[in-house]
């Protein structure tokens, strides 16, 4: 149970918990699919410059090449394809390339989705895509002079369905600030170019928005996960340098600037400057941690470096050198300074494919870590009081945090509250019993807690409860973790009971 929300936030939680339960590429695919359909019907209807039968044969294709190719790259690579990457590219890239009927042009577009897949078996360097593969794509066919990607998608009458879908994708990926701040780049640059050869801002504004592909890179191409950084500065630098690179004009011999160029430019130093490296894991065992969830851990092939309260992206098929396979992100429970990396996961049902892989892992079987990301860290000064608030397997990235406290001799004053639905299901009852933390336990059933926790009774966390429990909430930075209706609800409780600051950390499902 949990405290009541208004009517909006109560629209706003429901939307995030639907948008939970798909799987990140299986949304894109999706929105992709419905943008797709619109645009033929478009075709159709004459509201753009080419035919229904046009863009129905570039989207067979382009579909066809990317999701072939990635069934024989992955079979020649020994592993399993991941046909939701394929039919992400192949998508794009029929946003990208002028469609047509003539077979000359279909053939360019298909080498675009050819190499476009290819890159994700031959540049995936230490398991992350050094390149964003559509944009490597219509690259690699803009210098063989034969073709060049036009990004049609770019027009007024499909703005009405790119804005609503870009934005969705945003959300659910958490992207939201990092494109405004590309955009924001991009238009400032963007009108003062023009500004010097007299076009007016607003006229430029409306140029870029409507009449370019600025809303659908930001939405479908700068998101890309596994060609950014992790650490949401890194990511801010990382678009705002995109935004120059893609609103400046410029050439260089026989490149010129263009939208894939400028995301080429910021794929290229993320990946120079390290801020991309991924590590094999070889799985070890799988703990037992509640009836309905488990630690899985693993042995790296390298030290992987995080900060505790951070998520892994991993490959969960083949993992392989290429990093090819199902992605998805899971908290990190141990500390840095261990030698091995454990993931706390909720296997309670309906259990998505990716966790069903995980449950089939055998000892020595490998999968890869793609990436480490996330902000959900505790504050650099450890005289700084918290509150940390978790729902459920939410505990997960507190097990780090308090492990990696306690290795490192760090005396915190924290206090943890935990809601579960009865004693059975409190996770890491060892690392909370040993943080040294003050520890309050909500039962749903109205269980007592074990001896080391004190008893909040099954009441929901109401801002006067959370007083109540927690006398000096307003001294404390507060972190909220767990189901999206969960953080919802409760991080807005702990604002109104006086917290300093809430962080939050939502598990969307995978």
């Amino acid at each position: 149970m949990t405290p009541t929300v208004s009517a909006p936030n109560a629209v706003r939680l429901r939307l995030v918990t639907a948008l939970g339960r798909l799987p990140m590429y299986r949304l894109v695919v999706l929105v992709l699919a419905v943008i797709a359909a619109y645009s033929v019907i478009l075709g159709a209807l004459g509201w753009l410059p080419f035919s229904g039968p046009a863009m129905l044969a570039s989207l067979v294709v382009c579909l066809a090449a990317s999701y072939g190719v990635n069934r024989v790259a992955a079979a020649a690579a020994h592993v399993a394809p991941q046909a939701d990457s394929a039919l992400i590219t192949g998508l794009l890239l029929y946003f990208l390339f002028w469609p047509s009927l003539a077979p000359l042009d279909l053939a360019v577009t298909a080498l675009a989705c050819t190499a476009a897949t290819l890159s994700k078996y031959l540049l995936a360097l230490r398991g992350r895509h050094a390149f964003n593969p559509a944009a490597l794509g219509a690259f690699v066919v803009g210098l063989t002079g034969w073709g060049a990607a036009t990004w049609w998608v770019g027009t007024p009458a499909m703005l009405w369905l790119v804005l609503p879908g870009a934005l969705l994708v945003l959300y659910r990926v958490q992207r939201l600030a990092m494109a405004g701040l590309f955009a924001v780049v991009a238009l400032a640059v963007a009108t003062a170019v023009v500004a010097q050869v007299g076009v007016s801002p607003l006229s430029s504004l409306w140029q870029a928005l409507a009449q370019g592909p600025l809303v659908f890179f930001a939405g479908f191409m700068l998101s890309e996960p596994l060609t950014m950084p992790g650490r949401r500065p890194y990511q801010f630098g990382y678009s705002a340098i995109i935004g120059l690179a893609y609103a400046l004009p410029f050439a260089l011999g026989p490149v010129s600037a263009s939208p894939e160029l400028a995301l080429l430019i910021g794929n290229l130093l993320a990946f120079a400057l390290g801020l991309t490296r991924g590590a094999s894991l070889r799985f070890v065992e799988r703990r037992t941690l509640t009836p309905s969830s488990y630690e899985f851990v693993f042995l790296p092939s390298r030290r992987v470096r995080f900060v505790p309260g951070q998520y892994a992206e991993l490959s969960l098929h083949g993992g392989g050198v290429t990093g090819a396979g199902s992605r998805r992100t899971f908290s990190f429970t141990s500390a840095p300074s261990s030698d091995v990396v454990a993931f706390g996961v909720s296997t309670a049902p309906p259990v998505s494919h990716s966790k069903r892989s995980l449950m089939d892992l055998v000892p020595g079987q490998r999968v890869y870590l793609a990436a480490v990301g996330g902000d959900f860290v505790l504050p650099r000064d450890v005289d700084e009081k918290l509150l940390l608030i978790a729902g459920g397997i939410g505990i997960t990235p507190f097990a780090s945090m308090l492990r990696a406290a306690r290795n490192s001799g760090e005396a915190r004053d924290v206090a943890l509250l935990a809601s579960v639905p009865n004693p059975t299901e409190l996770a890491f009852a060892d690392v909370l019993r040993a943080s040294g933390a003050r520890v309050v336990v909500r039962m749903s059933d109205g269980g007592a807690p074990a001896d080391f926790a004190e008893d909040a009774g099954s009441a929901p966390f109401t801002a006067a409860r959370l007083r109540e429990l927690v006398p000096d909430i307003d001294s404390r930075t507060a972190y909220v973790s767990g189901p999206p209706s969960f953080v919802g609800a409760v991080a807005r409780e702990v604002r109104e009971a006086g917290a300093r600051h809430v962080r939050r950390d939502a598990f969307s499902g995978y």
